[in-house]
């Protein structure tokens, strides 16, 4: 989970030259190279496609392979665990944030893609070994996730591929919204990511994409009266604002329906008595990636199941 978003701009994406040569797949890559600037800022310059890329995100990971690239990732970070085929490239760390370099440097990429969970501290320290380093801010809109694809697609030579994606998300987003259109009632939803303390677990405010899912799903997110995008709610202030449904994003780690119904107060919450409780992925709602598009068909059949039938 990304703990902190940067909003910087838009990437200006500028193509260098006119004439085009075919790639691998069929598409067109500039002849004399391609030049964009980061979320950090930086102008980054390619000769041609990324042949060899490793991945410091999982969100990086799973757009890298959704836009055909995947036969182009040579190596990930240790959290990149989706699609399966992510498993089997190394890992160069990522835990912790802790890299390791020489590793990194042995498999000899020609390009680090990297995102928010990498700081640019260790953008320097990866340049300073002579490595190309492209580092991908977080999105703040769904839109914005498809820019990145279509950056994504621009940096791999995977232009097409990536503009079939984000038209074939798009689609499905408008599915979604045309679905919820006649949707008047906008249910009290509580998102868990850590529930470690029953009294005070943590919880997604406002600017975070599980906020931004939950408002397009047509529902109100308990966590944005909160300071931060990510922050402790008290149990009294949880039991003040009494939510409809309660979505357990730390499903993975073993918090279960049972075990929330059974925490000390919790038992008078309108989600626990009407048994309005359920597990949800937590990576596709904390992951900037194509696969928000599946988190907000999930969330939103779970909060409005009548739009559906």
């Amino acid at each position: 989970m990304q703990k902190k978003s940067i909003l910087t701009g838009i990437f200006m994406l500028t193509l260098i030259a006119a004439a085009c040569s075919q790639t691998a797949s069929g598409e067109t890559f500039p002849n004399s190279g391609i030049e964009l600037t980061d979320g950090l800022g930086r102008t980054i310059q390619l000769e041609s496609r990324a042949e060899r890329i490793v991945s410091l995100a999982p969100s990086n990971t799973e757009i890298l392979f959704a836009i055909g690239a995947g036969e182009q990732v040579i190596g990930r970070d240790d959290f990149s665990d989706y699609p399966a085929e992510a498993l089997e490239l190394p890992s160069i760390g990522g835990s912790f944030g802790e890299i390791n370099y020489e590793a990194l440097v042995e498999l000899q990429p020609d390009l680090v893609f990297a995102a928010e969970i990498t700081p640019a501290e260790q953008v320097q320290e990866m340049e300073g070994l002579g490595l190309t380093v492209f580092w991908l801010a977080n999105p703040v809109t769904i839109e914005g996730m498809f820019d990145n694809l279509k950056t994504a697609g621009l940096l791999t030579g995977r232009m097409n591929e990536s503009s079939d994606l984000v038209t074939e998300l798009a689609t499905r987003l408008e599915a979604v919204q045309e679905a919820l259109a006649e949707v008047e009632e906008r249910p009290l939803v509580f998102y868990e990511i850590d529930g470690s303390d029953p009294l005070a677990p943590w919880t997604s405010g406002e600017g975070t994409f599980i906020d931004a899912l939950i408002r397009l799903a047509k529902g109100r997110n308990v966590g944005s009266v909160l300071e931060g995008e990510f922050a402790q709610i008290s149990i009294e202030e949880l039991l003040v604002q009494d939510p409809h449904i309660i979505l357990l994003g730390d499903a993975a780690w073993g918090v279960t329906i049972d075990s929330v119904a059974a925490r000390a107060g919790w038992e008078s919450l309108q989600a626990v008595e009407s048994e309005q409780i359920y597990p949800f992925d937590d990576n596709l709602a904390s992951r900037p990636g194509p696969r928000l598009i599946d988190g907000l068909e999930i969330l939103a059949r779970l909060l409005h199941p009548a739009a559906f039938e």
